[in-house]
């Protein structure tokens, strides 16, 4: 049986962390942002851990 390929937008997109967790990058930080508080953005600076739900589905997507 041929080896699982993972998906290779993910690969580039979450890393998985020392405890079996996924870490991604926010969202809504790319553009239209003078119109965003500065609070706003210095939060989306940070990483940030994805859901349990949605790690369920990442277990699949990223063979490691």
């Amino acid at each position: 049986m041929p080896k699982m390929k993972s998906t290779s937008g993910a690969k580039k997109r979450f890393k998985k962390t020392a405890s079996g967790k996924f870490k991604r990058w926010k969202a809504f930080r790319s553009h239209i942002l003078s119109t965003k508080s500065r609070k706003r953005k210095r939060h989306l600076r940070k990483p940030t851990l994805v859901s349990e739900t949605e790690s369920r589905k990442m277990v699949a997507m990223i063979q490691s």
